[in-house]
């Protein structure tokens, strides 16, 4: 574990059995707004088939990062690669393409409240990939329903739904359209805390049944503990420490300690 305040830290994931592809790449990184620099020289790796948790204190810069992995805003400085490609290097149609293996479940659940259940997955079956096969497509959302245990609701409005069945929505339209990297923006948040460790353990059922690679956005400590490979904590715009779990919970850093607090 790395906990020296302004080191740069290791940009390597631990040595594991895991693929030995690098899903996401990002190397000096930097993202300001005006005068405010939210992310100071970033770097880091993740494996294919690696959860990777983030951790840090509101406003440490955790949702700019992922949104600018995603594609949602820029920076400017730094170069970020996906899978081997440099995303700066790619034409508009490659970035789309690209970017088509990154799904993103956001913090509110984005749902579309008009929709019911059945519809909102259907949406991006024939919104992003065009399907139009009627029977295709019904075959993938039963599928992705009875991933998340959602079958009985299909005809279902989002109204309707408790908040773990929304979360679960949420997670089954990210699916649906088969991601290869998943960002999760504080997938428990607002839940009760059994709701919140089913979410958990979801998220890791979908690590072993896909082999995805996550980055998990979280101030929830269960969940960290359930679904990390490795954690990293980010401070002021910058990479504080980094290690499993347990190292983190076990070091001497008093910051670091007050999230296992």
């Amino acid at each position: 574990m790395n906990s020296d305040p302004g080191s740069l830290l290791s940009v390597e994931p631990p040595v594991n059995n895991m693929d030995a592809v690098m899903a996401v790449e990002m190397l000096h990184l930097s993202k300001s707004f005006g005068n405010n620099c939210v992310l100071n020289d970033i770097s880091f790796r993740i494996k294919k088939g690696e959860n990777l948790v983030i951790l840090g204190k509101s406003g440490s810069g955790k949702s700019v990062l992922i949104k600018c992995l995603a594609g949602l805003i820029g920076h400017e400085q730094g170069s970020l690669m996906i899978f081997g490609k440099k995303i700066s290097d790619l034409n508009r149609k490659e970035k789309a393409e690209t970017r088509k293996k990154i799904g993103f479940l956001f913090q509110s659940g984005a749902l579309y409240d008009s929709m019911s259940v059945k519809e909102n997955l259907e949406f991006p079956l024939k919104k992003a990939l065009r399907l139009k096969s009627k029977e295709k497509i019904k075959s993938l959302v039963e599928e992705a329903l009875n991933n998340i245990g959602l079958s009985k609701s299909i005809d279902k409005m989002p109204s309707e739904l408790s908040g773990g069945m929304r979360k679960r929505l949420s997670l089954a339209r990210t699916l649906i359209l088969q991601p290869e990297i998943i960002l999760y923006d504080e997938p428990t948040t607002g839940l009760d805390p059994i709701t919140s460790k089913e979410i958990s353990h979801l998220i890791l059922d979908v690590q072993k049944k896909y082999n995805t690679s996550s980055i998990i956005i979280t101030h929830d400590m269960d969940c960290a503990k359930i679904t990390a490979n490795r954690v990293i904590v980010l401070k002021d715009g910058r990479f504080f420490a980094e290690g499993s779990f347990e190292e983190l919970a076990k070091s001497k850093d008093e910051w670091i300690l007050s999230f296992f607090d």
